[in-house]
């Protein structure tokens, strides 16, 4: 294992590179551009033995990765923001299709207005498409999610998309220590794929097929079933990847300092960081607050999201995202998962960070004691709202 200094992009196109995927179909968009530029250097370098092709959209990159899946190859792709979006139609092909397709997404505010910078728009407005979605908080867990992502969407019990999000700009441009893994290392946690469902004229079988209503629900609840059962392997993965390099991560989602508390903020991405300093310091004065980091949306971790804030007295939810005329998607949610757990405590949502407006020590201070005091149940960081 070697120490590099790398970006949060460079960092996912080693994990990639260790990953070994076989096609790579590549389209530029910033923030998540680097990506792909890092891989085709490896390509061209010999460090990584790889079809890499440059198609001529967002469409075509996802549409390649779907061809490519079925038959039979471990493909990459990736994304962002408008990107993602002219990938939407796509998404639920690849999912029903039950190709094992790795993409990583940055995270980036979606148009109009046009913006570059990073918010959760992009990924969440496509949680019904059938993908899991994970959120890294780092670029450490961004190259270690690009491995683990493969061994979970590949399991014989799951052969599901997965789309890796990163922060935009937060981390995918921002520079960290990040210990990356030996291929022989890589190579004993992840095994070379193999799978049943592609295109074989030996065995020939219908792909990609017309369904009408008497059959076409069950394989959508075979869909759903899939991803429900995402939970236990995604727990076998991690147990398996930290007995291979050493570090362990919480599985669906990872608690901090909320076993006494009282007070509970909910968050996902690079965000918890500073959630976390501010839960210190606030201890440090005698407040019984906590956080909680949503490392995966698809499943969601209702069990696990119930245990975590069931003493609690009220939480609040921080997300970069609105569902427009409603209330944060993510929030909408928690709130779901509190219901079906029989869970009855106040809870309060946050909206920040759109369009990459930053979210300052003081909002997050502000956050938690509007959490203990009571607030709206929608709230924007950093916007007075008076009246209707």
């Amino acid at each position: 294992m070697a120490k590099k200094f790398l970006s949060g992009d460079e960092a996912f196109a080693e994990g990639v590179r260790l990953a070994r995927p076989q096609v790579i179909s590549a389209y530029p968009i910033t923030p998540q551009t680097i990506v792909v530029e890092r891989l085709s250097e490896m390509v061209e370098e010999g460090s990584l033995e790889s079809e890499f092709i440059h198609v001529e959209s967002e469409h075509s990159a996802l549409s390649c990765a779907i061809g490519a899946s079925a038959v039979g190859a471990r493909t990459f792709t990736a994304t962002s923001s408008q990107g993602l979006l002219y990938m939407a139609e796509c998404l639920p092909y690849a999912a029903g299709g039950r190709f094992p397709i790795v993409m990583m997404n940055a995270n980036r505010s979606t148009a109009l207005p046009w913006n570059i910078y990073g918010d959760q728009r992009d990924s969440i407005s496509q949680l019904d498409s059938g993908w899991i979605q994970a959120y890294a908080e780092n670029a450490q867990e961004g190259l270690d999610f690009a491995l683990m992502s493969y061994y979970i969407a590949e399991h014989k019990d799951i052969s599901t998309p997965f789309m890796v999000n990163l922060d935009g700009f937060v981390l995918t441009h921002t520079y960290e220590t990040v210990d990356v893994p030996t291929q022989e290392q890589a190579d004993t946690f992840l095994p070379a794929y193999e799978t049943e469902n592609e295109l074989d004229i030996d065995v020939p079988k219908n792909l990609a097929f017309s369904a009408g209503p008497e059959h076409n629900y069950i394989f959508k609840y075979k869909e759903h079933q899939a991803l429900l059962r995402a939970k236990s392997v995604i727990a076998e993965a991690e147990k398996k990847f930290a007995e291979i390099f050493g570090r362990q991560y919480g599985g669906l989602l990872e608690t901090y300092l909320t076993d006494d508390a009282d007070y509970i903020l909910i968050t996902l991405g690079s965000i918890t960081g500073l959630c976390r300093e501010i839960a210190d310091s606030l201890r440090s004065k005698g407040k019984k607050v906590g956080v909680v980091r949503l490392r995966y949306i698809r499943p969601f971790p209702t069990e696990e999201l119930a245990a975590a804030v069931k003493d609690a007295k009220a939480v609040g939810v921080l997300e970069k995202d609105i569902s427009f005329g409603n209330e944060g998607t993510i929030f909408t949610n928690v709130n779901s998962a509190l219901f079906r757990s029989g869970i009855n405590i106040s809870s309060y949502n946050f909206i920040g960070g759109l369009g990459g407006k930053n979210i300052s020590h003081e909002d997050i201070a502000e956050i938690f004691d509007r959490i203990e005091n009571g607030a709206e149940p929608v709230n924007f960081i950093g916007i007075e709202v008076s009246g209707g």
